[in-house]
């Protein structure tokens, strides 16, 4: 049976240009820390979160990241929901492969950040936007 996490603390934060994304960071880590997040998993957490709110940024005009601890039984843990008003994903099975890629990259960063968390959801529509929602539990 799969229990629903309890959200003991929300934030919620815009990012819409390049110089939103130190300080999203610096939140993400603040948070991490607070819940004794060991730094192996805050380095997880942060590397995966640069990597879906760059995305948001570069193909999705930016958007708005929900910051969550989130608790499940003893266990709790950080939750981001990244939003965007974007163009949407055509293909997220394709999205999702190693290599695959629309801009100049190495095709990496969802399937690399969904090896990094514990919970990785993506949903998309052409047109619409695209939601990303991760979760990166304490002990991980």
């Amino acid at each position: 049976m799969t229990t629903t996490p309890i959200v003991l603390n929300r934030d919620t934060m815009t990012v819409t240009r390049e110089t939103d994304v130190v300080p999203f960071r610096s939140r993400v880590k603040e948070h991490a820390v607070k819940i004794g997040m060991s730094l192996l998993n805050q380095t997880k957490l942060i590397t995966g979160a640069s990597e879906l709110v760059r995305n948001m940024l570069k193909y999705g005009n930016g958007g708005i990241v929900k910051i969550e601890i989130v608790s499940k039984g003893r266990d709790s843990g950080i939750r981001l929901t990244f939003e965007d008003k974007g163009p949407g994903i055509p293909n997220i099975d394709k999205a999702m492969q190693d290599g695959f890629t629309t801009g100049r990259s190495m095709g990496l960063g969802l399937p690399g950040t969904k090896r990094l968390m514990n919970e990785f959801t993506i949903k998309s529509e052409v047109g619409v936007g695209t939601t990303v929602t991760v979760t990166k539990w304490k002990n991980g």
